[in-house]
């Protein structure tokens, strides 16, 4: 009794902060649509106002959102290269599902009605009605013979 008193108390405590969370993410320019489903709260990186998911998407856990290459740092001291900075936007189509521990990369599209497998890292553009895996991720089915 105490115990799903508890659990359902750590519960409306992690929703709680979960929705404090995304209405401080979409203040510094997140665009989410509101019918999106997050499984748990994703890492939606540094710069919030790169990111653009549009409807009836689903999030899983530990996804991560990645909109700049931190990795120009190695290069910057040389000549011609001071200062540079890799910046992308990511856009996320209607109707996709995102897989656990995906990681998504500057520049990246997901196109509607797509699947990205769980763990795989999306470093291009996927178009729309894929099922898209692996590291680097590449569509390997269409979504119908995904859902056959």
């Amino acid at each position: 009794m105490v115990l799903q008193m508890v659990r359902r108390l750590v519960n409306r405590l992690f929703k709680f902060i979960q929705r404090r969370r995304l209405k401080d993410l979409r203040r510094r320019g997140l665009q989410m649509a509101d019918d999106c489903r997050l499984m748990d709260m994703p890492s939606f990186g540094s710069e919030p106002f790169l990111i653009s998911i549009g409807k009836h998407v689903t999030i899983s856990g530990r996804v991560s959102f990645i909109t700049h290459d931190g990795a120009t740092h190695v290069f910057r001291h040389l000549p011609g290269f001071e200062g540079v900075i890799r910046y992308g936007r990511i856009t996320i189509r209607e109707n996709c599902f995102i897989g656990l521990g995906a990681t998504i990369l500057p520049g990246v599209t997901i196109g509607p009605n797509s699947v990205i497998a769980a763990g795989s890292v999306v470093t291009r553009t996927i178009p729309p009605n894929v099922l898209a895996s692996g590291n680097p991720a590449k569509p390997i089915m269409s979504i119908e013979q995904y859902a056959e």
